[in-house]
């Protein structure tokens, strides 16, 4: 699925819908530059998740935890990450991921440590406001669009 947004406003509207479908055990694994978007398009699904919208970067913390009284949703930064062992120094194979919904920005450096009903989610600046964001989730979120 591709949607085209035009403003930082339009993006997170977006990903709030995504949000509203998410589930325990969701894992979002984010592609896009620096500056894409990916941290805004975490606040949309923060806010479709009942979880408010005060999500920040990741980016010194590695990890954010935005709790709600069903499911938290962990917020990661994994620019930093370089191997397994890297990968594990975070603490990220602790968290009780099957309960909740993980959000990782620069998947690409643990690609190989996610599991396979992940669900990629492609930033693309087209624009100095316009992204194309691209879902790969095996048509699970249609309805969100519909």
């Amino acid at each position: 699925m591709k949607i085209i947004t035009h403003s930082p406003a339009e993006t997170i509207r977006a990903a709030e819908k995504l949000g509203r479908f998410l589930r325990a055990g969701d894992m979002i694994a984010y592609k896009g530059g620096l500056g894409a978007g990916k941290t805004t398009f975490t606040r949309g699904i923060a806010i479709g998740m009942g979880l408010g919208d005060s999500v920040t970067s990741p980016t010194f913390a590695l990890v954010n935890e935005y709790r709600g009284d069903k499911l938290t949703l962990y917020h990661f930064d994994m620019y930093r990450i370089n191997s397994e062992e890297d990968l594990e120094s975070t603490g990220f194979y602790d968290y009780p991921f099957e309960d909740n919904v993980a959000a990782v920005e620069w998947s690409e450096n643990i690609a190989e440590f996610l599991p396979d009903d992940t669900i990629y989610v492609t930033i693309n600046s087209v624009g100095e406001n316009d992204r194309e964001i691209i879902i790969e989730d095996g048509g699970r979120f249609a309805a969100a669009w519909d």
